[in-house]
């Protein structure tokens, strides 16, 4: 077993289904964590969007990558090469890429993570520049106040009068 599988639970067929309906996104976190030095920030970058793409499609290609993210086709082959080499994707020169079983569970922690802070940058009035903020913040963020942001987003979502109010206030300044 690679560092990046170490304490990931493989689960099969419905298990699986069933078992990311539990995902936290702190554990995730402490994945990441265990890996830091491996994952930089463009890694969970590149990570993260294939991860999207693969909830469209089981593959992707360089192009599409290097597309989606903006940057040059070279820089994408060299990425995702490394991230073969972590274990976090299949890929054969000129080929299809698709994530491993440990590639798409850190995937969609990486995609959890976007959404709660961009969640959170809503909830909070940030109306411009959401995805550079969003971008900026979820790379350095700890797991305590990630699960915190995740929990008053939780709560906002059950009382929006709270919201309302907050809006209200906001509008006053």
């Amino acid at each position: 077993m690679n560092i990046i599988t170490h304490d990931i639970i493989t689960l099969k067929g419905s298990d699986l289904v069933q078992e990311a309906s539990k995902f936290h996104t702190v554990r995730g976190y402490l994945l990441l964590e265990q890996n830091k030095k491996l994952l930089t920030s463009a890694m969970e970058d590149y990570l993260e969007m294939i991860y999207r793409n693969s909830l469209i499609e089981d593959y992707i290609r360089i192009n599409t990558i290097s597309e989606l993210l903006n940057v040059a086709a070279p820089s994408t082959t060299k990425m995702v090469q490394k991230m073969k080499a972590l274990g976090l994707l299949n890929y054969e020169k000129y080929g299809y890429i698709s994530l491993t079983e440990n590639g798409r569970e850190i995937g969609k922690f990486l995609l959890e993570r976007h959404n709660i802070v961009e969640r959170t940058l809503i909830n909070l009035g940030v109306k411009e520049n959401t995805l550079i903020e969003t971008e900026l913040i979820e790379h350095n963020i700890s797991a305590e106040t990630l699960h915190k942001l995740d929990l008053f987003n939780k709560f906002l979502e059950q009382n929006p009068e709270i919201i309302q109010k907050f809006e209200k206030f906001f509008e006053s300044f």
